[in-house]
């Protein structure tokens, strides 16, 4: 695999009417992960993703993607790339087989239509009408044609909203096959347990700008916080301290409650916690 990053974008900038959408963001993006972008609405992440994908021009900055600059991009670059948006379009009197196979035709070397609509688990739909299908159905034909073209990067522009909680994990799923192909995922979700259940790294967005880029793991400094151990005096008040030892101040509280400690907890901040923390600071953290 190519050692090159996927996409290196410095110094990005796009303002409308004079107000910066997109205001100096540095990203860069590794070949074979899975990089998810968070940030509210307005934060510019989607001017962003636009930029790197060849639909919108920048003010200023350099952008690389898979080593071309999106800007003078040719037929053979755009058919590296995969992009699945918010909705594809509607194909309301065509069945599944036909769409993808009109697909495919736009590519050099796509992959075998059949086998994509297997890979995405529309095989028993193969014939039908697209008018029938579910939503989380239209959301696997959307994903096969993002990925009929054999792409080295997939955009995935908020690919589960309005999925019940089942049909996500099941589309999470469909997403760790193509990350095991080596494809490099850009990801941008509101879900924040689908950006830690899938990301290699996050990249926080808000008020056009970078606000932090790390592991979900490591994200705001999550791994070293410190815990919050909460637990039931014997007389039934709640109690919580905030530690950097936590097993430390758990061994103490059970030697001193006789073994066991009632309502035990121990927590330390979640992913929305830090990201809301980040937000909320406009991004200039």
């Amino acid at each position: 695999m190519d050692d090159e990053p996927a996409i290196v974008a410095r110094n990005l900038r796009k303002s409308y009417g004079g107000v910066a959408a997109v205001d100096g963001v540095d990203l860069t993006v590794r070949r074979g992960e899975v990089f998810a972008l968070l940030g509210p609405n307005g934060a510019g992440k989607t001017t962003t993703v636009e930029i790197l994908e060849g639909y919108r021009r920048r003010d200023a900055g350099e952008v690389s993607v898979l080593g071309t600059d999106p800007a003078r991009a040719d037929a053979a670059w755009r058919a590296r790339i995969g992009i699945v948006l918010q909705s594809t379009g509607e194909f309301e009197d065509l069945t599944v087989r036909e769409v993808v196979h009109h697909f495919a035709g736009f590519y050099p070397a796509p992959y075998p239509p059949d086998d994509v609509i297997a890979q995405v688990g529309l095989a028993g739909k193969a014939n039908a009408r697209t008018h029938g299908l579910s939503g989380g159905q239209r959301r696997r034909l959307d994903v096969a044609l993002g990925i009929i073209g054999r792409p080295e990067l997939l955009f995935l522009d908020e690919p589960t909203t309005g999925f019940d909680p089942e049909a996500r994990v099941e589309f999470w799923d469909l997403i760790r096959g193509l990350i095991a192909l080596g494809t490099t995922i850009v990801l941008t979700t509101h879900y924040l347990d689908e950006a830690e259940a899938l990301a290699d790294r996050i990249a926080v967005i808000a008020g056009g700008r970078v606000a932090a880029v790390a592991s979900p793991a490591d994200l705001g400094g999550r791994r070293n916080a410190p815990a919050t151990v909460a637990w039931r005096s014997p007389e039934g008040e709640p109690r919580s301290e905030q530690t950097a030892t936590p097993t430390a101040l758990v061994a103490e509280l059970s030697a001193r409650l006789g073994g066991e400690i009632p309502g035990l907890t121990v927590t330390r901040p979640t992913l929305e916690d830090v990201y809301l923390t980040m937000i909320g600071s406009g991004g200039r953290a």
